[in-house]
């Protein structure tokens, strides 16, 4: 099926791309725990995947087949646009392609980051450096690939909802 095959080659709402959690309901957490997926503890107690996922293997989910509910009710905007056959899956898979080269261009245009508590994701390792503190900011060269893959993946991803924390 086209659909399960774009997300399953492209992982962009797995890797921090676009969000910073998922929330689980406690059995999806308890199977995801047993499965040995690292979670992370909220505020309030809850547990969510936080993300870049453990379960994302390059752009392939690992647990596709039995991925907790939040993640079985998300469709981005590509997926949408897939379903209602406004683009075809070679078209969409080039849209996936392009939003890694960029996501790839800004990774080698951010300064190395070596604190232990720095984000996997790139979207939010760029997102902290963008709003660091004035002593060190970003590059113009990574200040304008941020801009642009933000931009990439509102228009592609994110779609009217925009981005979200």
């Amino acid at each position: 099926m086209p659909l399960s095959t774009l997300c399953l080659r492209c992982g962009m709402c797995c890797d921090g791309s676009l969000f910073t959690h998922v929330s689980l309901q406690p059995d999806e957490a308890t199977a995801l725990h047993r499965r040995g997926v690292p979670l992370s503890r909220r505020e309030d107690g809850t547990q969510a995947l936080a993300q870049h996922c453990g379960a994302l293997e390059g752009r392939t989910c690992t647990v596709y087949s039995d991925r907790p509910a939040s993640c079985r009710r998300y469709h981005c905007q590509l997926f949408a646009a897939l379903a209602e056959q406004e683009v075809s899956l070679e078209e969409a898979l080039g849209v996936v392609d392009q939003a890694h080269a960029l996501r790839a261009t800004l990774e080698r245009e951010l300064p190395g980051d070596v604190t232990p508590d720095a984000p996997r994701s790139v979207m939010q390792r760029a997102r902290r450096a963008a709003q660091a503190h004035p002593a060190r900011p970003l590059s113009q060269r990574a200040q304008d690939a941020y801009a642009n893959t933000e931009a990439f993946l509102d228009k592609h991803f994110r779609g009217r909802f925009g981005r979200r924390g």
